[in-house]
């Protein structure tokens, strides 16, 4: 590629020579596709993703795959995968990346590589994101194709860029959207996808906006006490910055709403057969299959028996209500939101710090309690925050906002309504210029430009 720059004087694209890390449940030809289950560390895809495609069509260089939990099923940890065991957070290796993208979280913010595409279906773009000190975008479902992506739930599942800063995140959007005729959900992005994200980076874009702190989610009842305070630094921030800030921001319905199901067990069944018949050659190739081999990791074995053994969709009582209360769930934000003027919405990216690697059950409450009446865990902090936007099928996006605890990252949540990618990343980009939280961390040797917008010496 730089032969041919030096030659004619044209660059391959946006990416050209830029190291991309790609997540181990898309399909990249040549290199293998495990999920992380160890039954598939053998297999080798026969074609790139459709994102992928257009990621080396854009210049870029497709430099490793990444780890994640077993079949994307993390959130918290990202430790639950006996392919790479654990994956350390740089900023503090005794601790977690966050999941299930940890592995492009960890590998991000290490400076392995400069930006990164990792899936999320209850937050794992996000969690990993806010962990490691990145910026991590879930896009309204359909925005970009799931197409060659191990599916989770094919309802809420959307593939999602990380990187070090919000303008590198926006130039990998530009790359990645748009419609593909095998992913039906992408049929009405073309209408929302801009000539460029890029439009979104304006240092004022916080001015004037109003935006809507969302307490309901992050309770002091079962959200880390320091979480809770440093909150109100962000939202000082925020203020600074130009926004206006409805505090507490109030959805009336979705206290009494029924929560939904994060990954109806009938859907996943369903979504995966279709995978299959993709994929020929893969191993174990039924859900039943892979429940027999014995290669699960333990905490898997009973969810994915509970998918083999359950109804088609179309007849699933739980799949159905689960549709039906996401449904309600839009409604509900929808009218607050309308009825408050808010611009978009604005909360933690995650109510825990990261739990240590190996402790799936760290009590962080004030006062530990015994089951059934415990207190919040560290592996519990994370869905319950990013699952609203998951369940709205909305975009999200986690910003850096400071370090807590043993020098841990933390991120600041912007969610807006259905396409409004633009606003958010403005948003977003907004906050980055005027704080400067994203440091790299001290595990890993500085690289020159390997910082956020703004680097110190040591």
């Amino acid at each position: 590629m730089d032969a041919t720059l030096k030659a004619t004087g044209k660059s391959a694209g946006p990416l050209h020579g830029v190291p991309v890390i790609v997540k181990d449940n898309i399909d990249v030809a040549g290199l293998p596709m495990t999920s992380g289950f160890q039954g598939w560390k053998n297999y080798y895809p026969s074609e790139d993703a459709p994102l992928v495609k257009k990621i080396r069509a854009a210049g870029g260089i497709i430099l490793a795959k990444s780890s994640l939990s077993e079949f994307a099923r993390g959130s918290g940890d990202n430790i639950n995968s006996v392919v790479p065991g654990y994956t350390r957070n740089p900023y503090n290796t005794a601790y977690a990346t966050g999941g299930s993208s940890g592995g492009n979280g960890a590998a991000l913010a290490a400076s392995f590589g400069v930006v990164g595409v990792g899936t999320d279906t209850l937050g794992s773009v996000r969690l990993p994101s806010a962990f490691n000190a990145l910026v991590g975008l879930r896009p309204t479902v359909g925005l970009a194709s799931r197409t060659g992506i191990v599916p989770l739930n094919s309802v809420r599942d959307t593939p999602g860029p990380m990187a070090r800063t919000v303008s590198d995140l926006a130039t990998l959007l530009d790359v990645i959207v748009g419609t593909d005729p095998e992913d039906a959900a992408t049929s009405g992005a073309q209408d929302h996808i801009p000539p460029t994200y890029a439009t979104a980076l304006k240092r004022d874009s916080l001015k004037g906006a109003r935006l809507g702190v969302l307490r309901q989610i992050f309770a002091k009842e079962v959200t880390d006490p320091r979480i809770v305070a440093h909150f109100q630094t962000t939202i000082a921030e925020l203020k600074a910055a130009g926004a206006e800030v409805v505090d507490p921001f109030i959805v009336p319905d979705l206290d009494s709403l029924p929560r939904p199901i994060p990954n109806p067990p009938a859907r996943f069944r369903d979504d995966l057969t279709r995978w299959f018949a993709k994929h020929p050659g893969v191993p174990y190739a039924s859900m039943q299959a892979i429940v027999e081999s014995g290669l699960l990791h333990p905490l898997h074995q009973p969810t994915l028996e509970a998918a083999a053994a359950s109804k088609p969709v179309e007849e699933d009582p739980a799949t159905i209500e689960a549709g039906k209360n996401e449904q309600r769930y839009r409604d509900a934000f929808t009218k607050a939101m309308n009825a408050a003027r808010i611009d978009a919405v604005v909360f933690p990216s995650a109510a825990q710090l990261p739990p240590l690697n190996g402790d799936r059950n760290t009590q962080l409450a004030a006062e530990p309690k015994s089951a059934p009446n415990a207190g919040p865990t560290a592996s519990g902090g994370g869905p319950a925050i990013a699952g609203v936007a998951s369940a709205l099928q909305w975009p999200a996006l986690s910003v850096p906002s400071g370090y807590l605890g043993e020098g841990l990252p933390q991120g600041l949540q912007i969610l807006g309504r259905a396409w409004d990618e633009v606003r958010i990343i403005g948003y977003a980009y907004a906050y980055e210029q005027a704080t400067h939280y994203r440091q790299p961390p001290l595990a890993v040797p500085s690289l020159v430009n390997a910082g956020g917008a703004k680097r110190r010496s040591r």
